[in-house]
């Protein structure tokens, strides 16, 4: 019998091989010779998830213990599940992970040496363990010899659960347990929730630590100096932090301690619908072998690509080790910022393309975490829907909001961050008849923001938000700086940002116990 790596110590005993920490060339042949994927004519492994082509959030629980039960914030994203279900799932799931071959990748999660904890992720598909491989922090040899993971995942998308039996909602389950430091998967071969699991334990465990995890970008300039770009998914975070005059810290989840930032990963997971080389060349250059291509169209035949494609999922992606990206900073750490930018994409066309927040406001927005969902991406939205995502990642929280926005509050405060609300969705109007912001004017106002450009201008408050709108930027035609003057019938433009308006100040009710000045920072709220 070959070696198991300690494997019997989580309870997986007689597995087939055990392949540890393999280098990419060979899990590309293994995936390949398995059938799990192809190769795609860029030397990308093209994979494809199957029915599960995104996170499964009603499949999500962490196991209620006394020892964790005061300190989540339960409800329909931390869903509670007993210590006893957990115990009788995971039985199965050793029991079928039996005589099979396994991947094991062993190495880190968190760049600052200070706060990285050494992880494990064993795998039942070689493509998946190539994904983590390339995602998370590579070991050297000297640290793997010495490897003692803290945390594991156990990530087996053969193994379907039977609701009635396991306790689970479908087929599909994701069950993190901080007591014995484990999260198990299965049912959904849909790699982003390995990725998100582990940035829920961090989530979890950081703030005890006086560090404040964050779901944002993170680069830096040519002179040090960093920013960092909050936002939901397709709001442009790793867009526009993928900036070719600055250095790309990392593009997802980062940590923000009393030394400065750092990225908790060794990769990006970058969307791909619509990629193209013109207006993202790093990204589109970042694809090559190595690299894994999730959900996106490959003509099996003759092996076109077509970024364009939604016929699997709009949520096409492609994973890559952060060193693809020419000015990647490695190892992924940095200075405290001096911007902080929260991205939206406002598809009711009322956002300004780029405005000026106070602290108060920046935590009104950090806790509402507004975008919106359009019409099409989901079935039944016919127009679009205003989407609130608690700082900006409410899916991966396991604590109390206010946890996260007191840490990001006080190191604003601290190091006088500038604060910058960024519009990357539609102006002249709502989805449908306005037209989407331009990627080259928000880069320029993004560029201007960072450069401390913007320190120069008139600002005039906006009347509805009273967040401060620019007169001028570098760059950027003035007339699109007010999104009123966008629109070809003002009144109409009123009533839609009343509306939203609205919308926000619905959905900031939720939040109980919050400073004063922090309420009175929303919309209407003076």
């Amino acid at each position: 019998m070959g070696n198991t790596y300690g494997l019997e110590r989580l309870g997986l005993i007689n597995p087939g091989t055990v392949y540890r920490n393999l280098p990419v060339a060979r899990l590309v042949e293994i995936a390949l010779a398995r059938g799990e994927g192809l190769l795609a004519p860029n030397g990308a492994l093209s994979v494809n998830t199957g029915k599960y082509t995104g996170r499964s959030p009603n499949d999500r629980f962490i196991v209620d213990t006394p020892t964790v039960h005061d300190s989540i914030s339960w409800g329909t994203v931390n869903q509670p599940v007993s210590e006893a279900t957990f115990e009788r799932l995971y039985s199965r799931l050793t029991a079928y992970l039996q005589g099979r071959d396994l991947f094991v990748f062993d190495g880190f999660v968190g760049a600052d040496p200070a706060y990285r904890m050494p992880i494990r992720i064993v795998n039942q598909y070689a493509w998946q363990n190539l994904f983590v491989h390339q995602l998370f922090i590579r070991p050297t040899a000297a640290e793997l010899a010495g490897h003692e993971p803290q945390f594991t995942v156990i990530c087996a998308p053969g193994f379907k659960a039977i609701p009635e039996l396991d306790g689970t909602r479908s087929e599909a389950f994701i069950v993190l347990n901080f007591d014995r430091r484990l999260v198990i998967i299965g049912g959904t071969s849909y790699a982003g929730e390995m990725k998100k699991s582990i940035f829920t334990v961090m989530n979890y465990l950081l703030p005890a630590q006086g560090v404040c995890p964050m779901h944002c970008s993170a680069n830096m300039g040519p002179a040090g100096d960093t920013a960092l770009f909050f936002g939901l998914s397709g709001t442009g975070k790793t867009t526009l932090s993928a900036d070719p005059e600055r250095f790309l810290i990392g593009d997802d989840e980062h940590g923000w301690s009393d030394k400065g930032i750092f990225n908790f990963e060794g990769g990006c997971y970058a969307k791909c619908i619509k990629l193209s080389a013109e207006h993202e060349p790093q990204i589109w250059n970042a694809i090559r072998f190595g690299s894994v291509l999730e959900n996106v169209v490959v003509d099996p035949d003759c092996r076109t690509i077509d970024y364009d494609s939604d016929a699997l999922t709009e949520n096409t992606r492609v994973a890559y080790p952060v060193d693809f990206i020419p000015n990647a900073v490695i190892p992924g750490v940095g200075g405290h910022p001096r911007t902080v930018v929260f991205l939206t994409a406002d598809a009711f066309g009322v956002m300004p393309p780029i405005a000026k927040l106070t602290r108060e406001q920046a935590m009104y927005h950090f806790l509402s975490g507004y975008t919106s969902k359009l019409a099409g991406t989901e079935r039944g939205i016919t127009e679009p829907q205003a989407t609130f995502s608690t700082c900006f990642g409410a899916p991966f929280l396991p604590r109390s909001p206010m946890v996260y926005a007191n840490l990001l509050g006080e190191r604003i405060a601290r190091h006088n961050a500038s604060v910058y609300l960024v519009n990357t969705g539609w102006t002249g109007g709502p989805y449908g008849t306005g037209r989407r912001m331009s990627l080259p004017y928000t880069r320029a106002m993004v560029r201007a923001a960072l450069n401390g450009e913007l320190d120069e201008v008139e600002f005039t408050p906006d009347p509805v938000f009273g967040f401060l709108v620019p007169k001028a930027c570098p760059g950027v035609p003035a007339e699109i700086l007010n999104p009123r003057n966008t629109w070809g019938e003002p009144e109409k433009y009123d009533a839609m940002a009343r509306k939203l308006a609205g919308l926000f100040r619905e959905n900031f009710a939720k939040f109980k116990d919050v400073p004063a000045g922090i309420l009175e920072a929303g919309p209407g709220g003076k």
